[in-house]
């Protein structure tokens, strides 16, 4: 096996990454990836002992690269402006930058409420457009012909797939995420920066602990996955050095799902039953 090749390709060495969101659940995930790859990466939500906890963490590893958390808050503009003082303050340029941060809403449609849908559409949209395009400098110090900045963006197999489950804000603003995933890609790309999406079907964290978090509904939920198992870190990992490193270069306006084949299923019919 030609290790140096795989490295080369794969490698994010040498690079900063913010992730937002990034103490726990994906988030996390993707920045113990992108620590093992060789990436200095930031940590940044609204609990800053829940990131400096998880940097520690990383840091432990003895990985190739290193983590350093702080607070950040995309809620609002004060917020993403606080966020981006102090992204600013530890680094000049930033290679990557991955939206992760997000919120939902869960509740039955009589009763869903409005402020639900001001709550997740500021954090889960209007927040990562905001932070995105005020860390442009940063991303646009960073990036160049051979090795373009990367953006990754995380919006959910809700957002493709008509499904809500009570969470009716959640899957319209990944929806969303995809959307302007999209239109951000075109836009960026004389710019040099790549801007892709992740779809995330069923993974264990904090946000669907409600439903993953006993090996007895890991089992049940598996069972409604085409492939018969929920994600797993490195599942995510992999992408995410995959869209960072060299590899993923010449790829933009990717919505990647990683979903065991959920977006790709359906259970309806047009002639089988005829036959």
């Amino acid at each position: 096996m030609d290790v140096s090749y795989l490295e080369e390709l794969f490698s994010v060495e040498g690079k900063t990454a913010l992730v937002t969101g990034g103490a726990t659940g994906i988030g996390r995930m993707v920045a113990t990836g992108l620590v093992k790859g060789g990436a200095r990466v930031l940590i940044a939500s609204r609990k800053e002992e829940a990131c400096e906890a998880a940097a520690a963490e990383l840091n432990a590893l003895d990985a190739a690269g290193s983590a350093v958390g702080f607070a950040g808050d995309v809620g609002s503009q004060e917020g993403i402006e606080a966020l981006v003082a102090a992204v600013a303050e530890r680094t000049d340029r930033l290679h990557i930058l991955v939206n992760n941060a997000g919120v939902t809403w869960g509740e039955p449609l009589e009763t869903f409420p409005h402020m639900a849908w001001h709550r997740v559409m500021n954090v889960n949209v209007g927040g990562l457009f905001t932070l995105t395009r005020d860390l442009l400098p940063l991303l646009d110090a960073a990036s160049g012909d051979a090795d373009p900045g990367r953006i990754i963006n995380l919006g959910s197999v809700m957002g493709t797939q008509p499904l809500a489950e009570g969470a009716y804000s959640y899957s319209a603003s990944k929806a969303a995420v995809h959307h302007l995933t999209r239109i951000l890609a075109g836009e960026f790309a004389g710019r040099r920066i790549t801007v892709n999406a992740f779809a995330p079907g069923p993974f264990q964290s904090k946000m669907t602990a409600f439903a993953t978090g006993t090996e007895e509904q890991v089992i049940k939920v598996a069972r409604g996955v085409p492939l018969g198992r929920i994600g797993t870190p490195d599942d995510v990992a992999a992408a995410t050095l995959f869209l960072c490193g060299k590899g993923g270069s010449y790829v933009t306006g990717l919505i990647l799902p990683l979903d065991g084949g959920l977006s790709a299923h359906t259970s309806i019919g047009l002639f089988a039953d005829a036959l």
